[in-house]
């Protein structure tokens, strides 16, 4: 079992039906862990029905940042047991584990009493109905109040924050149930964490899909117009409140093709667009796309990955939408792909996307994906940066005006409609440089030779990648998994193995010399990822040459690579 190098942490899941509050009471037990000082991280699982089933809230805590889920559950804590069976592979539990249970939810399943944890019986429903307005899910967070050493006072605060002064009687019921349930936990040890003096100001609580709608406008996002899709909806719900602040606009399409179009058509009239979808939406969207390629309109499609194919699980994450972001426009359409590596870094992704799509006039798709868009991390203040490249536009009248004029760099002026002399048409057909509908080879070979030339020219600066160590063993990964394998490099480091941890952030288009510069030294690569064929391994070999042995691990959707897994593969992998 791996070590933690850094400090230890605490990983609680709270299981329960829907209705049962599950979700809300893991993010009070999140903001309260967050005002005593931790740093925390809470993702969720639902059945396939997304609303009104079973649901899980996982969360880790830590008195320092993580990012990536535990290896193992410390306290389970069951409001019910109605189909928790269903999550039975995703929860990790062992002799040292505790679960919590209220009797009158009936007999324990046998996989929870074959783990070996202890088991704590309280009567969390009887309790809650002793309370005028009383829910068992407040009870159950006084439970872990007291079990894991958090004052019930924060839990209480964090309590009135998330039901608001509005509901005075709520709050009573819900501080009394709190303090019924505290009083009535089991005398279990459990690990607790060392609270900080002085809790940290300025952290941050966010999600993925929120971090990204942030960055979008930090980026200079002015226009979106999406569908909902699970699990990207909350990137449209997000900005729909945001964006107007900014001087946005945000419409609701109706459907995935109506979305990419309105957001092209806002992009050519000289307003930065974004939409947010899931596989089956980016599936829809791939023609307008390739027009958007051909008539170079810069838009960036954020496709918050899902398991797949079809509809698959869609509360689920996997990262299996590489190849139809890759390789899925029709023709010769070079475009660029781009991977957060963590929740907190789709911050960072959007707004690099929003500049790379606005700088280069090309479509730019982010492959986000379940695990980081729907998980709430708590992190320090991110540092801003600024990207001041903008949009090439004409800064007066022109003559001879030529849209797609073949200049060194491969981009050309875009004039915004209504600059006099700035009319030209954009449309999928092949053109000369004016813009011209032609079938002559020369045209389309001199817009080929334009596109592809914006995009192989071009520096794309340090953000490509996060490299990080030293050593003839080296983990290569992308988007998110690339958290849990830089807390088991961490770990593999301070057990005394020399490993380089490269992730990409910049999928495509494809950067031979900085990779090879990057895994220069090493004669063994382990290529990492979260998808049933090795799509990031296959494409790693069609495009780059990987110096040693390359050791492909594909771990398929919907179970999440923990650190304790890839630590074993490093492990191994440095053995051979």
């Amino acid at each position: 079992m791996m070590k933690s190098p850094s400090d230890a942490s605490l990983s609680i899941v709270l299981t329960g039906s829907g209705g049962a509050g599950v979700m809300t009471a893991g993010q009070i037990l999140l903001d309260a862990a967050t005002t005593c000082g931790l740093y925390g991280l809470m993702t969720r699982s639902t059945g396939p029905q997304i609303r009104g089933g079973e649901a899980a809230a996982m969360i880790r805590l830590s008195s320092k940042p993580v990012q990536s889920p535990g290896d193992r559950f410390d306290i389970l804590l069951a409001l019910d047991f109605d189909n928790v069976q269903r999550f039975a592979d995703e929860l990790p539990l062992d002799s040292a584990s505790l679960i919590i249970a209220d009797p009158a939810a009936g007999e324990i399943p046998d996989f929870l009493k074959n783990t070996g944890a202890a088991i704590g019986l309280v009567p969390m429903s009887k309790l809650a109905k002793g309370v005028k307005g009383g829910r068992i899910a407040m009870v159950g967070l006084g439970v872990l109040a007291r079990v894991m050493g958090l004052p019930e006072t924060e839990i209480i605060a964090a309590v009135a924050t998330s039901i608001g002064r509005k509901k005075p009687e709520a709050l009573v019921a819900s501080e009394a149930a709190v303090l019924l349930g505290a009083n009535a936990a089991p005398d279990v040890a459990v690990p607790k964490l060392p609270l900080p003096d002085a809790p940290k100001q300025g952290r941050w609580s966010i999600t993925g899909n929120e971090a990204t709608g942030f960055g979008a406008l930090r980026g200079g996002v002015k226009f979106v117009a999406g569908y909902p899709i699970t699990p990207a909806t909350e990137i449209l719900e997000w900005m729909a409140h945001a964006l107007p602040q900014c001087g946005g606009v945000l419409l609701q399409a109706e459907d995935e093709l109506a979305s990419i179009n309105m957001i092209m058509g806002a992009s050519y009239g000289g307003a930065p667009s974004l939409t947010a979808t899931a596989g089956p939406g980016l599936s829809l969207m791939v023609e307008s796309l390739g027009l958007a390629v051909a008539s170079e309109i810069p838009l960036v499609v954020v496709d918050v990955m899902r398991s797949g194919p079809s509809t698959g699980i869609a509360t689920k994450s996997e990262q299996s939408d590489l190849n139809i972001a890759v390789y899925g426009l029709h023709g010769d359409a070079p475009h660029i792909v781009t991977a957060p590596l963590s929740v907190g870094d789709c911050l960072l992704t959007a707004q690099w996307s929003v500049h790379l799509a606005e700088t280069f006039q090309t479509p730019v798709i982010m492959l986000s994906d379940q695990s980081l868009g729907q998980a709430r991390v708590v992190i320090d203040r991110p540092e801003e940066i600024a990207f001041p490249s903008k949009r090439l536009v004409p800064e007066a009248p022109v003559a001879g005006y030529e849209r797609y004029a073949a200049t060194e760099s491969g981009v050309s002026a875009m004039a915004i409609p209504g600059l006099p002399g700035g009319q030209y048409t954009a449309d999928g057909l092949t053109h000369n440089t004016r813009g011209t509908p032609s079938s002559q080879a020369k045209d389309h070979v001199g817009q080929l030779d334009k596109r592809q030339r914006k995009l192989d020219a071009s520096d794309f600066g340090a953000h490509w990648a996060e490299i990080d160590g030293e050593g003839e063993l080296a983990v290569l990964t992308w988007g998110s998994s690339s958290e849990p394998l830089r807390e088991a490099v961490a770990a593999a480091r301070a057990g005394g193995i020399k490993v380089k941890l490269i992730a990409l952030r910049l999928i495509a288009p494809v950067q031979p010399a900085l990779l090879a510069a990057a895994l220069a030294g090493a004669k063994r690569i382990l290529v990492i990822e979260q998808n049933h064929t090795g799509q990031f391994w296959r494409y790693l070999r069609a495009h780059y040459e990987l110096p040693g042995e390359v050791i492909p691990i594909r771990c398929p959707g919907p179970l999440p690579i923990r650190p304790g897994e890839a630590f074993a593969h490093i492990q191994k992998g440095a053995q051979a």
